[in-house]
């Protein structure tokens, strides 16, 4: 019986030994510096809208992939675009891709313009939204890459093009 609880104590005491992480806002401050000197994407326009999106995306750029998760620890992409709008351009919209795909009008994908959403059908009942950020390209989250900046014709985003819709006038 004591050696069964000396197991147990040695255990439980090991697991406890793991070095405390560094606390949370240096993590946060050392990988978004981290990450913002990584960007080297540039934006070929310049208008409000385009600089709005990429001082987002900046703050953005390769955060993880997380199903719900609405931080720099990690985000999903309903999530993504509800803040990147919110904080680019003081406009709320709904949490969810199912509610984004509600808002504005429906406009053809040849006629996308910077901040208009886009969405795509990635599964029998799943959605993804991204915010085109200029001509072909837009913000989105990949379960790969985190945080990026994907090509609309791109074969994969081409063959799960689904409708694009614009908030912005």
């Amino acid at each position: 019986m004591k050696i069964v609880i000396f197991i147990v104590l040695t255990i439980l005491f090991s697991a406890c030994s793991i070095k405390k992480a560094p606390s949370h806002s240096k993590t946060i401050k050392l990988y978004k510096q981290q990450k913002r000197s990584s960007l080297s994407y540039k934006p070929k326009s310049e208008n409000w809208i385009t600089r709005a999106l990429y001082n987002e995306y900046k703050k953005w750029y390769k955060t993880p992939y997380e199903y719900g998760g609405v931080c720099l620890e990690g985000v999903d992409c309903s999530a993504l675009v509800q803040i990147i709008y919110k904080d680019a351009f003081n406009i709320n919209l709904p949490r969810a891709t199912k509610d984004q795909v509600k808002r504005g009008y429906k406009i053809s994908r040849n006629s996308t313009k910077e901040g208009d959403l886009v969405f795509f059908k990635t599964g029998y009942n799943t959605r993804h939204v991204g915010i085109i950020i200029e001509k072909g390209k837009f913000i989105n989250t990949s379960t790969k890459h985190g945080v990026t900046v994907s090509e609309l014709n791109n074969p994969y985003w081409k063959s799960k093009y689904w409708q694009s819709r614009r908030i912005l006038p």
